[in-house]
C-alpha cells in the first residue's frame, strides 16, 4: 500500500496543510461553504475584499458568462472592517485553516490603517494586499499600474503590520517581473498573482455592454495560459515564495502552475459552479502523488 504523499507547503513563515487556498472574492468570508466542505481540510481561504467602510459595489447586472470564464464587475461588494471584525470572524475562531483577510484602499493611508486593524486579529494568519484598485490621489491611476507606485504603498503598509503580507498582483501592467519586483523589494513576504484581466462583451441587440460597468475582470479557464506565464517568469526573478491564481480548476491545473514555480496555489471562478472543487483539488494532488512515488510536493518543483 502506498504510504500518503505529504502535500503540506511552507511560505516563509507560513506552514499550509496543502497548497490549495479558496480566492477572494470567490469564497465569501469562508462561512457561506461550510455547508459544503470542511474548512480545515483546505490549505486555507482568503476573505472577500475588505475596505474600512462598508460597499455596495456597482450596478446589476455586474457578472457575465463567457466562453470558458466570466466577467465581473462587482465593485468590491463587502461588509467593511468593523462588521468583519465582530460579525464574520468569531465564528472563524474554531477553525484551523490558514485565513487570510485580502483588503484594499482608496488612499495609501487607507491601505495602512486596513493593515494596522487587520494586524490586531489574533485569528488571522496573513494579510493579501489587492493593488489592483484606483489611487484617487492620483486621478484614478491603479496602484498596481508601475513598479514605483507599487514600492510605494507597500511600504508604507509593511512597517504597519508584522503579518505574513502577500501583495495580489494585476496582469493588465506592461512587465509583471518589475512589480513583482518592486514588491518584493518594498517588503513583501509572498506575491499573488494574477488578478483579472480586463476584459467586455456587448448585447448586440442593444449595442451597449452587458454589464453595467461597461468593463469588468475576466477570469476562469480562458486566463489560464496568460497566468501560467506569468507566474513562471515571476517565480524566476524573486526570491520570495509565489501563489499562482488564474482558471484554476481541476489537480493538473494546480500541478502545473507549482511546477511552473508557484509554492501555492488559489482558486477563484470554479468555486461558483462546484462548491467542492478545492477539495477535489486537493484529493486528486494526492492521488497524483501517490501514482508516482512522489513522497513531498517540493519533489515536483521547476526542473525535477
Amino acid at each position: 500500500m502506498l504510504s500518503k504523499p505529504d502535500i503540506s507547503v511552507k511560505l516563509g513563515g507560513l506552514l499550509l496543510n496543502n497548497p490549495v487556498i479558496a480566492a477572494s472574492g470567490t469564497f465569501g468570508y469562508g462561512l457561506e461553504f461550510t455547508p459544503f466542505l470542511d474548512l480545515n481540510r483546505l490549505g486555507g481561504f482568503c476573505t472577500k475584499g475588505l475596505s474600512l467602510q462598508p460597499r455596495t459595489g456597482n450596478p446589476v447586472p455586474r457578472v457575465f458568462e463567457t466562453a470558458s470564464g466570466m466577467l465581473n464587475a462587482i465593485g468590491l461588494e463587502n461588509v467593511g472592517f468593523e462588521r468583519f471584525r465582530d460579525e464574520k470572524l468569531p465564528l472563524l475562531q474554531n477553525y484551523r485553516t490558514c485565513l487570510i483577510a485580502n483588503f484594499f484602499g482608496e488612499t495609501i493611508a487607507e491601505y495602512t490603517e486596513m493593515a494596522a486593524k487587520l494586524s490586531q486579529q489574533d485569528r488571522l494568519d496573513a494579510l493579501e494586499m489587492n493593488i489592483s484598485c484606483p489611487n484617487v490621489e492620483e486621478g484614478g491611476l491603479a496602484f498596481s499600474s508601475s513598479p514605483q507606485i507599487v514600492e510605494q504603498v507597500v511600504k508604507a503598509v509593511r512597517p504597519a503590520t508584522q503579518k505574513f503580507l502577500i501583495v495580489k498582483l494585476s496582469p493588465n501592467v506592461t512587465d509583471i517581473r518589475k512589480i513583482a519586483q518592486a514588491a518584493e523589494e518594498a517588503g513583501a513576504d509572498a506575491v499573488s498573482l494574477v488578478n483579472t484581466c480586463v476584459g467586455m462583451a456587448l448585447d448586440i441587440e442593444t449595442r451597449k455592454p452587458f454589464l453595467a460597468n461597461g468593463s469588468g475582470g475576466l477570469s476562469g479557464p480562458a486566463i489560464k495560459p496568460i497566468a501560467l506565464n506569468m507566474v513562471y517568469q515571476v517565480a524566476r526573478t524573486v526570491s520570495i515564495p509565489v501563489i499562482g491564481i488564474g482558471g484554476i480548476r481541476t489537480a493538473e491545473d494546480a500541478l502545473e502552475f507549482l511546477m511552473a514555480g508557484a509554492s501555492a496555489v488559489q482558486v477563484g471562478t470554479a468555486n461558483f459552479f462546484d462548491p467542492t472543487v478545492t477539495i477535489k483539488i486537493i484529493e486528486g494532488i494526492e492521488r497524483w502523488c501517490a501514482a508516482r512515488g512522489v513522497s513531498r510536493l517540493s519533489e515536483i518543483s521547476p526542473g525535477k
